[in-house]
């Protein structure tokens, strides 16, 4: 892609932790086992990752995956689908890690960023779009995805503001309104997208059992989770 196309495109990353059994999804042990949790969160990426190629079907989206720690970069070598680029992380923390990704994708010529998390994989594929063409608007801005547990599952970004990443109470609920806070602070109006659900305890775990399974789900399909959760044989 050449620098004058980057400029035209949103590159959306996931921020994702190498799916390492006894480092990934733990808060789901039990009921899931340690192996069971880390497969699952394999999945999720697998998931994420295939919705953002599918946002790019309706704007101008490149994907990453922002990865954690240094270093595990081959754990990710057989998850990820053909178009998707791994970004190396640069400083231990989530501020940092965000303010580093968001940094380091637009220093590569693309005129906005989104960072979404890994924990969301049915998260429906016109959020994303939505997101990229909301950052495609002229003048600067900030795009969020409110979680449901009080953070976001989305950030969009057109520039590094670092203040957007400071003095945030992080894993609370108080993470949402901490950042539409910081872009008061500095000028943003925010562009808030529709709420979603993270994936990180027993109970967002059932109501995403009860999405994939659900005829008329709105979320996107995430084929590989629900194949893998659809055989656990662990009792939710």
């Amino acid at each position: 892609m050449t620098l004058g196309s980057r400029a035209d495109s949103c590159a959306v990353a996931v921020m994702a932790k190498a799916p390492r059994e006894g480092e990934a999804k733990t808060r789901l042990v039990p009921p899931l086992s340690m192996a069971q949790a880390a497969a699952l969160s394999g999945c999720f990426i697998r998931d994420i990752t295939a919705n953002i190629l599918a946002a790019a079907q309706a704007a101008a989206i490149d994907g990453y995956v922002a990865y954690s720690p240094p270093g595990s970069e081959d754990a990710f070598t057989m998850l990820l689908p053909a178009g998707i680029g791994l970004l190396r992380p640069r400083r231990i923390g989530l501020g940092a890690s965000l303010f580093d990704a968001a940094a380091d994708l637009l220093a590569l010529g693309y005129g906005s960023v989104c960072l979404v998390n890994s924990d969301s994989p049915t998260l429906p594929t016109s959020v994303l779009s939505q997101a990229a063409q909301a950052l495609a608007a002229p003048g600067d801005r900030i795009v969020l995805g409110p979680a449901e547990d009080g953070g976001y599952y989305l950030i969009g970004l057109k520039q590094a503001h670092h203040r957007l990443f400071e003095e945030i109470a992080w894993s609370t609920e108080l993470v949402f309104r901490q950042t539409l806070a910081r872009a008061a602070e500095i000028g943003l109006d925010p562009v808030v997208l529709a709420e979603w659900y993270d994936v990180d305890d027993i109970a967002s775990l059932r109501l995403l059992l009860r999405e994939i399974r659900a005829p008329a789900s709105a979320g996107y399909a995430a084929a590989h989770t629900a194949e893998f959760l659809n055989r656990l044989a662990v009792r939710l």
